[in-house]
């Protein structure tokens, strides 16, 4: 577990969980509350300006931590580091146990995400007020939402929430209207969405997005 909350020692040291998994543990904890599903929390870092490549984006993902209870998720969140504090091209990943944050992961193959950008300064709220709606299961929309990531870039913080099931347009519409709720969005924000098909075909996570205005 992450204990130091500068993003250097957070990426160093995420790496003593890297084989542990959720499922790995069968007891819950006596008078812990059991989370829906278990999550997995993944940090990776880009230098700037190196051009990312599927195999160097598997090599720079670190599993942080793995939970299954309320209380098992604050004692690690408590320690991280926040997406304000992240410097340079960093990510945060928060997935359910056994799907990985890649577009070739067969729970994402189908899929796609709606993207958010956001000015700085705003990142560290909507992370969290994101993360809490998807383990208290806001979205209500079973498996659908695979995970959501918060990206943060040197102009620009970016969040993002990842469906299974691109072409199920109602059930991805309705991730589309609660995100906008559970981060309290202005009627008139653009959303983007961009399926992972696409993502593959141009290597890029943000780029040619189609984009809703609602």
């Amino acid at each position: 577990m992450v204990l130091n909350r500068s993003a250097e020692n957070e990426c160093a040291m995420s790496t003593a969980h890297e084989t542990k998994s959720a499922d790995s543990i069968s007891e819950i904890p006596a008078g812990e509350h059991r989370l829906q599903f278990a999550y997995c929390l993944w940090f990776s870092r880009r230098a700037p300006g190196k051009q990312a490549t599927n195999q160097r984006y598997d090599q720079s993902l670190k599993l942080v931590c793995t939970f299954r209870t309320v209380e098992e998720f604050w004692r690690n969140y408590s320690h991280l580091a926040r997406p304000s504090e992240l410097v340079g091209h960093s990510d945060y990943h928060l997935f359910k146990d056994g799907i990985k944050p890649m577009w070739e992961d067969d729970a994402n193959r189908a899929g796609g995400k709606w993207i958010v950008r956001l000015r700085k300064g705003l990142a560290s709220r909507c992370w969290e007020n994101l993360i809490l709606a998807i383990l208290g299961e806001q979205f209500m929309v079973g498996e659908e939402v695979c995970g959501a990531v918060v990206s943060v870039r040197f102009q620009e913080d970016i969040i993002s929430v990842w469906n299974r099931t691109a072409s199920d347009h109602q059930t991805t519409i309705r991730i589309r209207d609660t995100l906008k709720r559970v981060l309290n969005l202005p009627v008139n924000t653009i959303m983007e969405y961009k399926t992972h098909t696409d993502s593959l075909r141009d290597n890029s996570s943000f780029r040619n997005t189609d984009i809703f205005l609602r």
